[in-house]
């Protein structure tokens, strides 16, 4: 407490006056109140015996309390309790999660206000945080339990080592169908549907309305089977339509499922296995129900068990991640000049865990945009240390789709460049296929916003996906990557050459340089030196390295650094 000035005896009276205030219209919430010239606090006494506070006078709340916050939703909570402080902020609405005395998590809402005096000077910050996992779990619009009831009855079945089976079941278009018909219509079928899913599922377990079109089963009795033919029953009868009125409108229906049969997990990474078999459906499977790994055997649930253990390293400061760097050459001189960021997770019981092992399960996670800042931020602070060998060294990090279609995105990117004293052209954020999910407007946005900052882009994979001449029309990429697929065989395959030749004239037609993944061979590169061809990347030139290998290697040449093994 040393470093507080102590508040007065006439303020704290004076706060204690204001909080009865606040306390009386602060219906069914715990209230909150600080004196900010001081930084001294007063909470509900409610709050504080259930999330295990020092008392109900406290000072640096606000840090005290951002300590029981989970660490997923630390970061916003702690940007807008500084910008209050700064001055940059007359309050905030914000919902995250607290870790309570027992330590589970409750879901929480937080308002609060800033009071200023006569000359506009902050004087009181207060509010009310309200508790959504202590009162009702009923969804208001359709009378289902909803999500929060959804994620603690999952977590029930955990704690009590109960086998079940969790369905997710979502309706496609319903943004086109409120746009198109209102509203109304939309929360008709919204209405209608739930209703339906709980009389043909709810009598063998639980239904649920989760976030937007998505609902939710829990059952212990049903087997895949039975639920695939209770699904199938279901997906007829929307497909004949949802009567409004004089309307009659067609819903198609995408659904994912998956068994929880050991009881090492929780339910976020329950619910990230389901939203993965979910997106499979949508995207791939026409809507068809895709079970987590389609199939319950030992192999799925060590997935599940895996991805559990991969969260818990996020959530343990990254315990376990690091970044690997593979150099990227010059076509002509092949001396370095980047390097691509290339993330890795290791443990005792997997080992090393390669990113195609987690990211696909991780991108619908709400966890998995804190990991895409910390690897953009280590990726830039290794990089800066490279740079001051050799200041035009560029790295070039992959972006997920999950991270580029957050609203918040482009303001991320330049709060780590200006965290790190980052140079933006120093930096190139590359695309893959995944991506190429978005929609094009919104990629286009993205990339015209941070171009102007100097940052580039690079489409990786060129040619794997059948939109990427397309994409390149539309989009201001800097740079393509041709996929090593089309370079494996080129000493003998002539019709790779002409491949090659062939996206070499197309990027230079949109004035994009061109790199070349995958060179394995002395034969490989000297074929790929006769074309238009501005760098290479591949095990000829270095495996994926760490760091201090990079900078060691740098330093034994002072700085032109060659990487090719002639």
């Amino acid at each position: 407490m040393g470093k507080f000035e102590m508040i007065p005896e006439a303020r704290k009276s004076f706060l204690d006056s204001l909080f009865e205030a606040f306390s009386i219209i602060g219906d069914d919430t715990y209230v909150y109140l600080c004196d900010m010239q001081y930084d001294y606090s007063r909470w509900s006494k409610v709050l504080v015996e259930l999330f295990g506070l020092p008392g109900e006078y406290m000072y640096g709340a606000g840090d005290i309390w951002e300590e029981h916050i989970h660490p997923e939703d630390r970061e916003v909570f702690h940007e807008g309790i500084e910008n209050i402080f700064a001055g940059k902020s007359s309050g905030h609405d914000m919902q995250y999660r607290a870790r309570r005395k027992d330590g589970g998590y409750d879901v929480c809402t937080c308002r609060g206000i800033v009071i200023k005096d006569e000359s506009g000077k902050a004087q009181y910050f207060g509010g009310a945080i309200r508790n959504h996992s202590r009162q009702s779990h009923v969804d208001k619009l359709t009378g289902l339990r909803n999500q929060y009831g959804f994620f603690l009855d999952v977590q029930s079945h955990i704690n009590n080592q109960k086998v079940m089976r969790a369905c997710v079941v979502g309706i496609s278009g319903l943004t086109e169908i409120n746009e198109i018909y209102g509203y109304e219509v939309g929360n008709a079928i919204l209405q209608k549907f739930g209703r339906y899913l709980m009389d043909h599922v709810g009598a063998r377990g639980g239904t649920y309305r989760m976030d937007g079109a998505k609902f939710a089963v829990i059952t212990e009795s049903l087997s895949y089977e039975d639920l695939e033919n209770a699904y199938e029953e279901v997906r007829a009868h929307f497909r004949e339509g949802v009567k409004k009125e004089t309307l009659n409108i067609p819903i198609e229906l995408n659904a994912g499922t998956l068994a929880v049969e050991n009881f090492t997990t929780d339910d976020q990474t329950v619910y990230a296995c389901l939203n993965f078999a979910y997106e499979d459906s949508k995207r791939n499977k026409h809507g068809d129900l895709v079970e987590f790994y389609n199939e319950i055997n030992k192999d799925s649930r060590k997935h599940v068990e895996k991805l559990h253990d991969i969260r818990n390293s996020i959530n343990n400061d990254f315990e376990g991640f690091y970044i690997l760097y593979q150099p990227v050459v010059d076509a002509k001189t092949e001396k370095l000049v980047g390097a691509e960021a290339l993330l890795r997770w290791k443990s005792e019981r997997y080992g090393m865990v390669p990113p195609d092992g987690f990211i696909p399960f991780l991108e619908n996670d709400p966890i998995f945009p804190i990991l895409g800042k910390w690897i953009l931020k280590q990726a830039m602070t290794d990089a800066k240390r490279v740079q001051e060998i050799m200041p035009e060294f560029v790295i070039n990090i992959n972006l997920s789709y999950a991270q580029v279609e957050r609203s918040d995105f482009v303001d991320t990117v330049w709060m780590i460049v200006d965290q790190v004293g980052f140079e933006p052209d120093k930096l190139c954020l590359e695309l893959t296929e995944r991506c190429r999910l978005l929609n094009v407007d919104l990629l286009r946005n993205v990339m015209t916003a941070l171009r102007a900052g100097g940052i580039r882009f690079a489409l990786d994979d060129f040619g794997t996906g059948f939109s990427s001449v397309g994409l390149l029309k539309e989009l201001p990429f800097d740079t393509i990557k041709i996929d090593r697929g089309f370079v494996q065989k080129i000493e003998e395959d002539e019709q790779e050459k002409k491949l090659v030749n062939n996206f070499t004239q197309t990027a230079g037609i949109f004035e994009t340089s061109v790199c070349v993944e995958g060179i394995e061979t002395v034969g490989m590169r000297d074929i790929l030196k006769k074309y238009s061809i501005h760098s290479f990347q591949g095990y000829y030139y270095s495996r994926p390295i760490e760091i201090e290998e990079l900078l060691g290697a740098l330093n034994s040449e002072s700085g032109a650094l060659c990487f090719h093994r002639d």
